[in-house]
């Protein structure tokens, strides 16, 4: 099962670019094979534009238009729904995330094993 989350608004990461939202979602599952830790950036309509995935092997998957690793890719539909409804679910534990925190990994998405705890 892969997941598409929501969270806060903030400018986009380019200067030109709409709002973005950026959230963080821990997947509670026994799956050796899936994310355990999943960071999106949502557009305006909550689409991805940009995804994380960090797997219980130390493993970094990424997703953008451009780019794509560890099998990771973007949602493509329907659009991601608020945390409430995320939390909703016991397996899912969503949180609002800053554009820093959400850059500061994308940045380190290329080095081996999950770049920080919180």
């Amino acid at each position: 099962m892969k997941l598409s989350v929501a969270g806060v608004s903030h400018p986009g990461h380019q200067s030109g670019m709409t709002e973005r939202t950026y959230i963080r979602v821990f997947w509670i599952h026994e799956s050796p094979t899936d994310p355990i830790d999943l960071w999106s950036e949502l557009d305006e309509s909550r689409f991805e534009t940009r995804k994380l995935e960090y797997f219980r092997d130390g493993r970094v998957g990424y997703a953008s238009k451009t780019e794509e690793a560890e099998g990771t890719r973007l949602g493509i539909g329907p659009p991601i729904p608020p945390l409430d409804i995320i939390a909703s679910d016991p397996q899912f534990s969503p949180e609002e995330v800053s554009v820093q925190a959400f850059e500061d990994r994308w940045r380190s998405r290329k080095l081996t094993g999950h770049p920080h705890s919180t």
